[in-house]
């Protein structure tokens, strides 16, 4: 039997051991014999956010499954840092209990495990670069049918959890957006984070003013929409769609990264996320129509028979852009994604907040 070790925070503790201790329950029979770091990538190197990745090349013993690749990508923690512990659990979670039912393009896992005393984590993933992955962001021009092939696993994905009743039974664990450890690391430890960096940056402070609005006012709004959606139809959500957690196969397919903040929640949270922050302003304000409308209709395809109509959607969708702002955003730190990506980010939400009205939208229910 596989020995449990902890999990590391930096590739030196990437051992054989280690990694057969992930494997046992998820890959049953597989046994790693030698690891050779490839390349390993830590918090505060760029396209870098909230834990490492350590891209490992395997040797393994005999009678394993054939079928195993043998280069990996390993997901860990980031210097160790408690207050991110939810969203570690919430990803091994995904990984352990969600994905494995999963037909829709997200990244094969073979192995995880979280320990809640250290807030520590480690995930075993493919290696998406050997299928001939891409992974857009906003520094690159994104096309309206490259956002239609990710609406497409959007669809599959809301589709398959629609109105579940297994929300009440086996996926009662899932949170909310309002209730969950999650939701009290958004809710009440995030603003104040928020806060400082919208002291700190000039950029985010300005943006901010732009809006006429100040964090605190954007925080109650965030939480008077999520209050009102979650009395609207619920389902799986990725939860933090922005592009940069996106990526592109050949063919046409586009697949889902990074799932710490999945979540039970309305549809239009992941959809205005990723079509706002993955269009240019201007084919947003050509093509998101069209986009909500192809999204609609996949939905109804995936035998959706509930799904609301458009002009609901419309509305919602507009409202759903103040998390995008408020937490998407402003939380995030320019060391996190570099300044271009992070400037355009807040230039695409806050100019779509604006095009939209979504102030007057949010205070609606406020």
């Amino acid at each position: 039997m596989a020995v449990m070790h902890a999990h590391p925070t930096s590739n030196e503790g990437i051992t054989p051991s280690y990694l057969n201790g992930l494997l046992a329950e998820a890959t049953p029979g597989a046994v790693i014999e030698t690891v050779e770091i490839v390349e390993a990538k830590t918090y505060g190197e760029q396209m870098v956010s909230t834990a490492g990745r350590v891209v490992i090349d395997v040797r393994y013993a005999a009678g394993s499954p054939i079928d195993l690749p043998t280069r990996l990508v390993v997901k860990l923690t980031r210097a160790v840092d408690r207050i991110m512990g939810p969203f570690y659990a919430n990803e091994v979670a995904f990984y352990r209990r969600i994905r494995p039912e999963l037909t829709l393009e997200a990244p094969r896992c073979f192995g995880g495990g979280y320990d809640p005393e250290t807030t520590c984590f480690g995930l075993i993933l493919e290696d998406l670069t050997a299928r001939g992955a891409t992974f857009p962001n906003t520094t690159v021009r994104t096309t309206p049918d490259d956002i239609r092939a990710l609406l497409d696993t959007l669809a599959a994905l809301h589709a398959r959890f629609w109105e579940s009743p297994r929300f009440s039974g086996d996926l009662a664990w899932v949170e909310t957006h309002l209730s969950g450890d999650v939701a009290h690391l958004m809710n009440n430890l995030a603003p104040h984070h928020i806060a400082h960096e919208v002291e700190a940056e000039n950029f985010k402070r300005e943006m901010v003013q732009r809006l006429r609005t100040s964090a605190a006012d954007l925080l109650t709004g965030t939480q008077a929409v999520q209050r009102h959606q979650s009395r609207l139809p619920q389902t799986l959500l990725h939860g933090d769609t922005h592009l940069g957690n996106t990526y592109q196969l050949p063919g046409g397919k586009a697949g889902l990264l990074d799932w710490q903040l999945m979540v039970r929640g309305y549809p239009m949270h992941d959809v205005n996320y990723f079509v706002t922050t993955g269009l240019s302003i201007e084919d947003r304000r050509n093509h998101e129509q069209e986009l909500l409308a192809y999204y609609l209709d996949r939905l109804a395809q995936a035998g959706v028979a509930s799904a609301p109509g458009f002009e609901e959607s419309w509305l919602e969708y507009r409202r759903a852009l103040v998390w995008g702002v408020y937490i998407g955003w402003l939380t995030t730190p320019v060391v996190n994604y570099g300044w271009e990506i992070n400037v355009m980010n807040h230039l695409r939400l806050t100019t779509a907040y604006e095009d939209h009205d979504t102030a007057k939208l949010v205070d609606a229910v406020r």
